[in-house]
């Protein structure tokens, strides 16, 4: 006789979690993604700047120690001392964006359209400053722009020194510690800063968009005047933004190639950190001068017409 053997019971299957305790986790993964970089930006960012703001509104010595007063005054008193300072910085700044852009646009226009197979070689020439720190490339410029080297020479045969002499750029053959040598250090470093932006915003373009405008038969400066330059506004605003505002605050070029004469309010807020030990005026100027870049950069962006930054 055969023997019937039973098969054992099958395992209950496990019981599948609601639908909707599947959707809130999935809404709070972004949240954890978003966790370390906030608690980055609360560490390293919001809380020095509170720490700042105590110190701008102290009152004290080294010695005795600083104690919150609430002394507001000291932020008008910075602005009245150095307010040629915080115009020098706002003007150097400005020269060295314009600058930028006019040096920078072309070439991003050159690696978007026309590198063709060169242009990864071109993007890492761009980027090839970075791989020297900020304080070497800046002491380079010292030896380029020394008096009586081969730059000053060349700037001399074409009369360019008489320009920049009559524009209050320059101090008759000397270029080294004038405000030229200052933009000239700023426009070096900060290019790749704009050539970056503008380069990815160009290459964002489509190209039938030039060959539509060729078929309406539009010349090529109508076809980079009403196609190329709109499209690439949020590369300009973005490449602007990267290079004004750290430009703005930089202290590094006006130490080394400037002179007394051509201190910014980056040297000032050095000065008074490092060496005169005012905490309160130091950490006085440094809003003011995030509060004035705030204003600026908002009305700019405003006016820019364009929020769409790269």
């Amino acid at each position: 006789m055969s023997t019937v053997t039973e098969a054992p019971p099958l395992a209950p299957a496990p019981a599948e979690e609601p639908p909707r305790k599947i959707r809130k986790r999935g809404r709070l993964v972004p949240y954890w993604l978003l966790l370390p970089g906030i608690l980055w930006l609360i560490v390293f960012f919001a809380l020095p700047m509170v720490y700042q703001a105590s110190t701008s509104v102290q009152q004290g010595s080294l010695e005795d120690g600083f104690k919150v007063t609430w002394h507001f005054a000291t932020y008008w008193d910075a602005l009245a001392d150095y307010y040629p300072q915080f115009l020098r910085s706002v003007l150097y700044a400005g020269c060295a964006t314009i600058l930028c852009l006019l040096l920078g646009y072309p070439l991003a226009y050159l690696i978007a359209f026309r590198a063709g197979r060169w242009r990864n070689v071109v993007l890492v020439l761009v980027i090839a400053p970075f791989f020297t720190s900020f304080l070497i490339r800046t002491l380079a410029w010292k030896t380029i722009l020394a008096d009586g080297g081969p730059v000053v020479g060349a700037l001399n045969t074409l009369h360019v020194l008489d320009v920049t002499t009559w524009l209050g750029m320059t101090e008759g053959d000397r270029v080294l510690a004038t405000p030229l040598a200052v933009v000239c250090g700023l426009t070096y470093n900060f290019l790749p800063f704009m050539i970056l932006p503008l380069y990815t915003s160009l290459e964002r373009i489509d190209g039938r968009l030039h060959e539509a405008a060729g078929d309406l038969y539009a010349s090529p400066a109508t076809t980079f005047r009403k196609v190329t330059f709109p499209l690439s506004m949020p590369g300009v605003v973005s490449g602007t933004l990267l290079t004004f505002i750290p430009a703005a605050g930089d202290y590094v070029n006006a130490d080394l190639l400037g002179s007394t004469d051509t201190r910014m309010v980056g040297n000032v807020i050095q000065t008074q950190f490092l060496r005169i030990l005012d905490y309160p005026t130091a950490a006085a100027l440094s809003f003011i001068l995030m509060a004035a870049i705030l204003v600026m950069v908002t009305f700019y962006i405003r006016r820019a017409g364009t929020e769409d930054l790269v």
